[in-house]
C-alpha cells in the first residue's frame, strides 16, 4: 500500500488556494487524484466516466479528418487525453488559466494522463477561457480569431454555479455567439456540468445554436453506494 494521504502540488490562485492532492482509498484499494479549490472538490479521478464523455459527445458528431479542437480546463486531462485518442483529432489546444495545472502534466504527476503533455499535437496555453472568448481574440495568441472544430469546456460546476462571478457572462445570448464566431461551421461545442439539465441554458443554447442536446451521463459512485449523473451539452453550429 502507497502512502495514505499526500499533497503533491499547492498554489493560490486569483480564484483560490488550488491542490493536488494523492491519497490510498483503503475500501477501494486504489489510489485516488484529487483537486481541491479551498475547501471545494473539483474533480476527483474516482469519477471520470462524464469528462471522457465530455470528448466523446463533443467530437461524435463532427465529420472529415485533420479536427482542430480546443479543450478548456484542463484539470486531471481525462477530456484532452480522451480527444487525443481520436485519431481525426490533428491539433489540441488545451486553456488553462493556472500554470500550475499545466505543470502538473508537464511533471508527470497523473499517471493516468501518461502521453498527454508529449503528444505532438498537445500545445497549452495558459490563459483565462472566458476572457478569450469576450475579448474576440480567441485561444492561439500566434492566431487572433482562429476558428476550430470543437471546442470542449470542463471549467465551473454549471453554468448557473461558476468558479468565479467573470464567468457568468459567457453562458448568455451574447457570450455564446462569441463562442460561436470561433467554430468553423458544422463546429461543435460541447459542455461539462455538474447539474442536471437546465431548461433555462437550454433555451440560450438553442437560440444561438441550430441544434443542441442534453446528454444525462450516468456513473457508478462508490463513496455513496449509488448512481451519479453529469450532464454533457453538445450544440453544432
Amino acid at each position: 500500500m502507497g502512502v495514505r494521504f499526500e499533497e503533491l502540488a499547492w498554489r493560490e490562485t486569483p480564484i483560490g488556494e488550488i491542490s493536488l492532492r494523492r491519497r490510498h482509498d483503503p475500501a477501494l484499494d486504489r489510489e485516488v487524484y484529487e483537486v481541491k479549490l479551498d475547501d471545494e472538490f473539483l474533480m476527483s479521478s474516482l469519477f471520470p466516466v462524464a469528462e471522457i464523455e465530455l470528448a466523446r459527445l463533443g467530437l461524435a458528431p463532427l465529420r472529415g479528418t485533420a479536427l482542430d479542437v480546443v479543450v478548456g480546463g484542463l484539470g486531471l486531462g481525462y477530456t484532452a487525453r480522451t480527444a487525443l485518442e481520436d485519431p481525426r483529432v490533428a491539433s489540441l489546444l488545451v486553456v488553462e488559466a493556472i500554470e500550475d495545472v499545466i505543470g502538473w502534466h508537464r511533471q508527470g504527476l497523473l499517471p493516468f494522463a501518461a502521453g498527454l503533455a508529449d503528444d505532438p499535437r498537445t500545445r497549452f496555453v495558459q490563459a483565462d477561457f472566458f476572457a478569450a472568448v469576450a475579448d474576440g481574440a480567441g485561444f492561439d495568441p500566434d492566431s487572433p480569431g482562429r476558428r476550430f472544430d470543437a471546442i470542449l469546456l470542463d471549467v465551473d460546476h454549471s453554468p448557473r454555479h461558476v468558479l468565479h462571478p467573470s464567468h457568468a457572462p459567457f453562458y448568455t445570448d451574447e457570450g455564446l455567439r462569441r463562442l460561436a464566431g470561433l467554430l468553423h461551421p458544422d463546429g461543435v461545442f460541447a459542455l461539462w456540468s455538474n447539474d442536471p439539465p437546465d431548461r433555462d441554458f437550454q433555451q440560450v443554447l438553442t437560440g444561438v445554436f441550430p441544434t443542441s442536446l442534453a446528454h444525462v451521463v450516468r456513473f457508478p459512485n462508490p463513496l455513496q453506494g449509488r448512481e451519479s449523473a453529469n450532464t454533457v451539452y453538445v450544440a453544432r453550429r
